[in-house]
């Protein structure tokens, strides 16, 4: 299960706009102010009890983790991962076992309305995970009710779902065989669009309004093939999801630009991002590849940091360091030091566009101990109030509507993010103190960082002074 589940998991702006949106052209003049914390593996009663905290530390949306019923098998345990079974209990919620809100991971459905009570206390966004792909490995733990619901087992899996994919480059076998060895569940089928839309309007009556969609890029889009022995006339499931049409009498509850909705298509060949971008925003995925190897590397001379390496307008694309896949999945961000995570946010959520994700490590971690304490609920570690991250935040929507003007020293170790002439964020990538002196918008004079209280000056037009090893700075113009 650990091997099969890598290609199982998988952000875009304030609001995704309505469907007939362009999201491939770019708009200069965009600017994207809201920042994602994902409560990765947070129980409903630990987000309840956090929600001040994730207010005043500046984010303004949190994600929660799979919320429907899903896969519980005994013994199953409280530990996040659980080395005696060579298996982690995480990927449980991962494994659909009906369209109803509670499982034992993250909680019941009342303790959910407590949770969207806490959140709406304090003006935050509830983003679901929701992954209409698939169900659990073992088909005979799906409840008969979701099987009834779709018209029995024969219709709730495509023709060749049970296969597990062995080409991700095949678009065939990526939207119709098994993803990670997980079962492809037939999307096109409207009884099971039906009851899948149900449980999507459930959650918007609770308040929820957000979703990302997890293996997004495995739900076939027009030009994909068709399952015809599945009898399937077309790949109608975005339409449906994204409340372009109705089916069987059942429609998206309230209009499809109030919600916040990004799909998770990581990048890789043949992946019809611009056709997925006409339905929802997407995940950087390769723009966060180039970041982590500049924090690795201490340095981003050779890579390209300004672009975000996507097809899709920037202003459309969630955007993360890390992702709960890269961390506790493939474990390819893993040995990056909590400094590295965090001055690589500073410079991602300084920037004018993308949606930027910060994913919560599990409490205690260390980088030689992935799972920290690895209580399964349990909310994570203490990084996401971090005075570096509350402060870049808090400058991410003081930016508001302020563009963007990028520097990078010769060495690639400095970054600078300057924002109009209200503000600016630096970034030391070296393990050794350095000096700035590049270009900023800053009017001439002397300027105090926000957390630190270091000096910096402006003069003709560039700002000098010394950042100290693998720190951030933030200046706001008063």
């Amino acid at each position: 299960m650990k091997k099969l589940i890598l290609g199982v998991m998988g952000v875009s702006m304030t609001c995704i706009p309505a469907v007939s949106k362009d999201r491939v052209t770019v708009d200069p003049d965009a600017v994207n102010s809201e920042t994602i914390l994902h409560a990765w593996s947070w129980n409903f009663p630990e987000m309840a009890r956090s929600m001040k905290e994730i207010a005043d530390a500046g984010f303004t949306m949190i994600q929660t983790s799979p919320v429907q019923q899903c896969y519980s098998p005994e013994g199953s345990g409280k530990k996040i991962f659980d080395d005696k079974v060579t298996e982690g209990n995480w990927y449980y919620y991962y494994q659909p076992t009906d369209w109803k809100i509670g499982n034992s991971i993250l909680g019941s459905r009342e303790q959910m309305k407590q949770m969207m009570d806490s959140a709406a206390k304090y003006s935050i966004k509830v983003i679901v995970d929701v992954l209409p792909n698939h169900t659990a490995f073992d088909i005979d733990a799906v409840s008969e009710d979701f099987y009834k619901a779709v018209g029995g087992r024969d219709r709730m899996f495509h023709s060749n779902g049970l296969a597990p994919m062995r080409d991700y480059n095949d678009r065939l076998q990526c939207t119709l065989w098994g993803s990670g060895g997980l079962p492809d569940v037939n999307t096109e089928n409207p009884d099971f669009q039906k009851y899948y839309m149900q449980f999507v309007n459930d959650l918007i009556e609770m308040g929820v309004r957000g979703f990302r969609y997890d293996t997004a890029k495995h739900i076939g889009v027009h030009s994909d093939p068709v399952d015809t022995a599945s009898c399937v006339k077309e790949n109608d499931f975005w339409d449906v999801a994204t409340g372009r049409k109705a089916v069987k009498g059942i429609r998206l509850a309230i209009p499809y630009d109030s919600l916040f909705v990004y799909g998770e298509v990581l990048q890789d060949k043949n992946v019809p991002e611009k056709e997925y971008a006409d339905y929802f925003g997407q995940t950087a995925s390769g723009y966060g590849w180039v970041l982590r190897e500049a924090l690795e590397k201490h340095s981003s001379k050779g890579l390209d940091l300004k672009s975000f390496h996507h097809q899709s307008a920037p202003e459309f694309l969630t955007t993360w360091v890390e992702s709960h896949d890269t961390y506790a999945n493939a474990h390819e961000s893993a040995h990056l030091t909590d400094d590295q995570i965090r001055i690589g946010w500073v410079y991602l959520t300084a920037r004018q566009n993308g949606t930027p994700l910060f994913f919560s490590r599990p409490a205690g971690s260390t980088r030689s101990n992935y799972y920290g304490d690895n209580i399964l609920g349990a909310r994570g570690n203490d990084e996401f109030k971090h005075p570096e991250v509350v402060a870049v935040n808090k400058f991410r929507t003081a930016m508001k509507g302020e563009k963007e003007n990028v520097q990078i020293s010769e060495s690639g170790e400095v970054l600078l993010v300057n924002r109009g002439k209200k503000g600016a964020a630096m970034v030391n990538l070296s393990k050794s103190a350095n000096f700035i002196d590049l270009p900023t918008d800053l009017p001439t004079g002397c300027y105090k960082d926000v957390v630190y209280g270091k000096e910096f000056k402006v003069k003709n037009g560039k700002i000098k002074g010394l950042l100290a090893p693998e720190r951030s700075y933030i200046i706001v113009k008063k």
